[in-house]
């Protein structure tokens, strides 16, 4: 089950099931390739924040956006990494900042030239549901390649059945390798409960410590968030993801919504600041600012590729 539609004057390729009473995921290739709406029984459960053309015009993140060749912030603008020299003050590349004028969310925010690959129901076995799949040529574009030099391609599968969306993502380095700093930043959302009425799980063992502005500091501290209501509890932090697969989940309203990484993705950010009406939970192939301080940091030779998936999965409960 496959449609096309316009969101907010953009293209959209949807993908249904009729699971729990219908189940749909938006995706807006032309806007880097981000699932702005994932809605069951036509509510939404993806924080919109700005809305999508507010991601397009200034870089305002929502739904599940794509963040790379890195995620989160940059300690620096220029530095070498592997012998070359990355550059992100380069004239007209657009590169959001944070308040202290960090890089923050990689250069391929709402990026065009996400090139459609297929675009499927599922058959027979495969369950109810469809296939979204797209690839972008970073090594096309020489003003990217200009500030982050490793030519490379990236891939992102999104796969609906039934009541889960599980979204593959692939890189593919050329001639000069590839770091691996990829991450997303699902903003999911209860609609009709309070905000402070959601029960939360987060089964981390271990935290980054975190510096003034934000970069690991190389430490780390064992750490337990209690399950149970969100209440006044906020979060902005950095940890290491599960191993086993348990997921991290945000439930009420008659509603549960998991989201499972995979091992792919060994570090996670929890962000759910008082101001902000959902809770991101982070999956990240490697820790913030690690193409600047190497920690941690894969490293693709030529030709090789890196997968990373992570699930979200929609459960009603009594």
């Amino acid at each position: 089950m496959v449609g096309e539609r316009t969101e907010e004057g953009f293209r959209a390729l949807t993908l249904e099931s009729r699971a729990l009473g219908g189940i749909e995921a938006i995706f807006v290739p032309e806007a880097g390739m981000i699932c702005c709406s994932l809605r069951h029984r036509g509510d939404e459960l993806l924080g919109q924040r700005g809305g999508l053309g507010r991601y397009v015009e200034v870089g305002s993140t929502m739904g599940i956006p794509f963040l790379h060749p890195w995620a989160n912030r940059l300690g620096r603008s220029r530095f070498e990494l592997a012998g070359r020299e990355v550059d992100l003050e380069l004239d007209g590349l657009h590169v959001k900042r944070d308040g202290e004028g960090l890089p923050m969310h990689g250069l391929l925010t709402a990026a065009r030239g996400w090139q459609v690959e297929r675009h499927l129901e599922l058959e027979g076995e495969e369950g109810d549901g469809g296939v979204l799949a797209a690839s972008f040529d970073f090594g096309a574009y020489p003003r990217l390649v200009e500030a982050f030099p490793f030519p490379h391609r990236a891939e992102i599968a999104a796969t609906l059945a039934g009541a889960e969306l599980r979204i593959v993502t692939t890189v593919r380095a050329g001639e000069a390798g590839l770091p691996v700093a990829f991450g997303f930043h699902p903003y999911l959302q209860l609609p009709g409960v309070e905000r402070s009425e959601w029960e939360i799980e987060a089964p981390v063992r271990e935290r980054l410590e975190l510096d003034e502005r934000m970069l690991p500091t190389g430490r780390r501290e064992p750490v337990e968030i209690e399950s149970g209501r969100l209440g006044s509890r906020t979060f902005d932090d950095a940890y290491l993801a599960p191993t086993d697969g348990t997921p991290f989940a945000l439930a009420g309203g008659g509603r549960r919504l998991e989201l499972r990484m995979g091992e792919r993705y060994p570090f996670a950010q929890v962000y759910a600041p008082e101001d902000l009406a959902a809770v991101a939970f982070e999956p990240m192939t490697a820790p913030t600012n690690a193409l600047v301080s190497g920690e941690d940091l894969p490293m693709l030779t030529a030709g090789e590729s890196f997968s990373a998936s992570f699930a979200i999965a929609i459960a009603e409960t009594a």
